[in-house]
């Protein structure tokens, strides 16, 4: 858990530094070459900023280990600022789309040559960001880190939509000066579904949707290995910031006593952690294996 949460913050603190430096480019690229698309991508990079300061936040607020008032975790605050950070992305989108469609009404000036450079420099630096952080989040179960993932990749996908309508711009001329600010318009769209993807998962998480099928299968193939469990009835697994819970309900023999059912019960837990060091609790409810009606009777 340590690890994942010194990962997950490497990751944010690595989002904010390149978010920051790429929005000084692009804008001042932006306003000496006389292109809005870039001068749109540096705005977004401008939330990024403040998206990825949220990201750091969340992090840290939802590893706090439980406490009196929150015995199980805060995990849950990192799919709440999940949600914040597509906030963002929206209000980025909604911003572009806006001045983009402005800019198409009102005359200007080609774009600068130079400016294709400085894009092709971006595209590529937050395409290896992307791998980079969503290499992070896969590996920490982080929501909040896909989040940030996505950020580069939306940043580099407004980049090549920018990179495209410069460059009608600059080749065909004369009236075609709008190309620059179509892909603008293009881009904010292409924000606003990547906002999409993140904020689903997130929301499956905070309703305790269960979309965990292969770890519900490693659970079932690690219990078989447990002596003394029969079978597994149940498995729900809840996504809990960057660990998982799981309620289990593990079938046993129906002629052995409390003690033992409880024992089976506490190394299937043990076992489970050990496995998968992602699940940080599990409940387990022992289930009496009743083969024969009448070994019902002695409860009668």
């Amino acid at each position: 858990m340590e690890h994942a949460k010194t990962t997950a913050i490497k990751s944010a603190w690595f989002g904010i530094t390149i978010n920051s430096l790429l929005a000084i480019v692009k804008i001042f690229s932006g306003i000496l070459g006389h292109s809005y698309a870039l001068i749109a991508d540096g705005i977004e990079s401008t939330a990024d900023i403040f998206a990825s300061v949220l990201v750091l936040i969340g992090i840290k607020y939802s590893t706090k280990p439980p406490d009196k008032n929150h015995p199980y975790g805060h995990g849950r605050a990192e799919a709440l600022f999940t949600f914040v950070v597509v906030g963002f992305l929206l209000v980025s989108a909604t911003v572009i789309a806006f001045q983009s469609i402005i800019n198409i009404q009102t005359p200007h000036e080609t774009p600068a040559f130079f400016t294709l450079y400085v894009l092709g420099g971006i595209i590529l630096i937050k395409e290896l960001s992307y791998q980079n952080v969503i290499r992070k989040s896969r590996e920490t179960k982080s929501s909040v880190l896909k989040a940030e993932a996505w950020h580069h990749r939306s940043d580099a996908i407004t980049s090549v939509f920018a990179f495209v309508g410069i460059s009608i711009a600059i080749y065909l001329g004369k009236g075609y000066e709008i190309a620059d600010d179509v892909a603008a318009l293009i881009a904010s769209g292409f924000i606003v579904y990547n906002a999409y993807k993140i904020f689903r998962p997130a929301l499956g998480e905070i309703m305790d949707e269960h979309l965990y099928h292969d770890m519900e299968n490693d659970i079932r193939i690690i219990s078989q290995s447990v002596k003394g469990v029969k079978d597994i009835e149940k498995c729900y697994i809840r996504k809990v910031g960057m660990t998982f819970h799981v309620d289990i309900h593990v079938v046993v023999k129906g002629d052995i006593t409390v003690v033992l059912g409880h024992h089976i019960g506490h190394q299937l837990k043990k076992e489970l952690m050990l496995q998968i060091p992602e699940i940080s609790e599990v409940l387990t409810h022992v289930e009496p294996d009743v083969e024969h009606p009448q070994d019902m009777r002695m409860l009668e």
